[in-house]
């Protein structure tokens, strides 16, 4: 029964045993309360003794298993050195966190069943609140003394289990997945006569219950090793399926449980790893043999959101928000219009940080782990916050503004994930497309246009919805895109969209309008990287005239289309007419753009490069030393210009080595 703690025999510590006839016991959960066990069970649970192999795990540990030795032999040394342990989770960045998912109860099952002959009874409670823990305590009452447990309530059954685990030694009780680690703080610290092993998706809250071991994800080898295992039992994977694991691996995030999810699910069903890597976003709530219905990716974690919307709506919102940009390096500031103010802001990423749904990179950026992203948006929420906060951000920069050149950086990744995210044949808003307009023009600026394919495709589709297929901003819209192609490498789209668009321009504005020469000097450069210059050095060369008739010898675009020009000749190997045209129209870029302007180091690296084609290494090898040094200043070192001229200038000096 039940009764107030009065006046009677006196004991230390929080939840100590006091002797007598009978014994009350504190008993938590959430109102903690007293109970009194009548002498024989008292007696009962002072002589009972655990029969050999007792206790009780949730499922057997003879499964798949992969890598986590170090972890189990560190979890080993943590419990035999001091008697509790609480397993969390980490990031790549050996900070505490991690989420959902990681293998926190797997890696317990493994180690209570691997030295389970090492403890006289190892007992697993399901610890998701304080009530939990009693009824999992009364479990073990109802195991070892059935006889009196059977008859008796559940806080008397808890009772009892306390007073065991305190009359015995050499035990050790499981607690997975505490929301709180608080609740832990009755019995860490009075049952001293064992070991505690707690599992949590919390990172926090653990400084005051008991040092926390913190767990990541799989290293690539091992997550792909546990993948194949269960994808193909039996048989081992030949080297594409091998390949194929590698990438799934990598989209899954090495994260065990998603692992073990697609290895059930096409050992099921037969079906491919590229096919399921290409179905993400509708398989991970499938449900596969040998997988728990509730231990799917999608639903743990809806159990997380459900737990932190609970505390603080907002951050759920900021994690749909955040599904939507790039993994890594989300600014802190970005974030800012989501948020009442600072305080908010950092409440809210501080509660996602405590579930291990966010990680912290310095103090200025978040990350996201990709399969929650994942997951959030095949629910299509947080979308719109998304590109409220991208739209805010982008369009406050300058297109070709030197000083805001850090911000773009920052930005880009987050703007590019979200045009790479679009719904199939959706159309952006026009306030979005300006938004993808406007990144697109800076890395036009910044020689990157092979990068803007899909800004530029999302910019044509407003442009073809809002304004019709005939408008100007759709023609410059399909020429920008056009030509992005053509950076890309993508020339059987790109030939005959800048065919189209041009047939489009000179029927509207005429042969000599200055958008029409720009698509013809555009679909000039495209024949040549689609290896026709026999059809490149007509049009050319009519443009170049056309372009220096109207705008002048020094105007940007009439130096482009002579560089393209001489490409042209350059790729017809006649380098007697691509080098004098490439020397004079470096001279009038320098003169006119100066030495380290993009175009003219454009042309200062297409000269290097007729030098060496046409044998004159003499001449070639310095230029493009010179070119090489110049793209590492103002592009960077892994700029695709700077790899590029870096991989010419390689085989330059190659083939200027004396042969063997």
């Amino acid at each position: 029964m039940n009764t107030e703690h009065g006046p009677g025999p006196s004991a230390s510590g929080e939840r100590a045993i006091a002797a007598g006839e009978s014994i009350g016991v504190a008993v938590s959960g959430d109102n903690a309360r007293v109970v009194v066990l009548p002498a024989a069970a008292v007696h009962w649970a002072r002589t009972v003794e655990a029969p050999a192999g007792a206790g009780f795990l949730p499922g057997s540990a003879s499964g798949v298993f992969v890598g986590r030795e170090d972890e189990l032999a560190e979890l080993r040394s943590l419990l035999t050195g001091g008697g509790t342990a609480a397993v969390t989770q980490q990031t790549a960045v050996r900070a505490i966190h991690g989420l959902g998912g990681v293998g926190k109860s797997t890696l317990a099952l493994q180690y209570a069943a691997r030295y389970r002959d090492a403890y006289t009874l190892v007992w697993w409670i399901t610890a998701e609140t304080a009530e939990s823990i009693v009824t999992g305590l009364g479990g073990l009452a109802m195991a070892l003394c059935p006889q009196w447990a059977g008859a008796a309530g559940p806080d008397e059954r808890a009772a009892w289990a306390l007073l065991w685990l305190q009359e015995h030694a050499g035990w050790l009780l499981v607690f997975d997945n505490v929301e709180d680690p608080g609740v832990l703080k009755p019995y860490v610290g009075t049952l001293h006569r064992g070991h505690h092993l707690a599992t949590s998706r919390k990172a926090t809250g653990w400084h005051a219950v008991a040092p926390s071991m913190a767990l990541g994800l799989l290293p690539l080898e091992e997550a792909v090793d546990l993948l194949t295992r269960l994808a193909f039992l039996g048989r081992a994977p030949t080297h594409e399926e091998w390949g194929a694991a590698t990438e799934l691996a990598r989209v899954l995030g090495c994260l065990p449980l998603a692992l073990e999810q697609a290895g059930a699910y096409v050992y099921e069903t037969g079906a491919g790893l590229e096919e399921y890597r290409r179905s993400l976003g509708l398989v991970l709530d499938e449900v596969s043999a040998g997988i728990d219905p509730e231990r799917t990716i999608a639903r743990i974690w809806d159990q997380t959101l459900g737990a932190i919307s609970g505390r603080d709506p907002s951050a759920v919102r900021l994690l749909e928000a955040m599904a939507w940009m790039a993994p890594d390096d989300i600014p802190r500031g970005l974030l800012k219009p989501l948020a009442r103010d600072a305080v908010a802001l950092n409440r809210a990423l501080g509660v996602l940080h405590s579930y291990n749904m966010v990680g912290f990179s310095g103090q200025r950026f978040v990350s996201v782990h990709r399969l929650v992203q994942t997951v959030l948006r095949g629910r299509a929420e947080g979308r719109l916050d998304a590109e409220h906060v991208l739209q805010e951000a982008v369009l406050s920069l300058g297109e070709d503004d030197a000083s805001d050149a850090d911000q773009w950086q920052e930005v880009l990744p987050h703007i590019d994930a979200l045009a790479e995210s679009s719904p199939p044949h959706s159309v952006p808003s026009q306030e979005m497309a300006h938004a993808y307009l406007a990144a697109a023009q800076f890395l036009f600026h910044q020689q990157r246009d092979a990068q803007t394919v899909v800004l530029r495709q999302l910019v044509l589709a407003q442009c073809e919805q809002d304004f019709g297929d005939t408008a100007m901003a759709t023609l410059i819209a399909r020429c920008d895109l056009g030509s992005a192609y053509g950076e890309a490498g993508d020339l059987d789209r790109a030939v005959p969209l800048l065919e189209a668009v041009l047939a489009q321009y000179e029927s509207a504005l005429g042969d000599t309008h200055r958008n029409t020469l720009t698509c013809r000097n555009n679909l000039g450069i495209a024949y040549v990287e689609a290896g026709d210059p026999d059809r490149a050095i007509p049009l050319l060369e009519a443009t170049l005239a056309l372009l220096e008739e109207s705008l002048g010898l020094m105007d940007p675009l009439s130096l482009t289309c002579r560089n393209n020009l001489a490409l042209a000749f350059s790729a017809a190997l006649a380098l007697d007419r691509a080098v004098p045209l490439l020397e004079a129209t470096l001279a009038r870029l320098e003169e006119t753009l100066g030495l380290m302007d993009p175009l003219s180091l454009t042309c200062r690296n297409n000269l290097g490069v007729a030098y060496v084609r046409g044998g004159d290494l003499d001449r070639g090898i310095p230029v493009l030393e010179a070119v090489l040094a110049q793209h590492e200043s103002v592009f960077g070192g892994t700029h695709p210009k700077t790899e590029a001229t870096r991989t010419t200038l390689a085989q330059a000096r190659q083939a200027a080595q004396p042969p063997d």
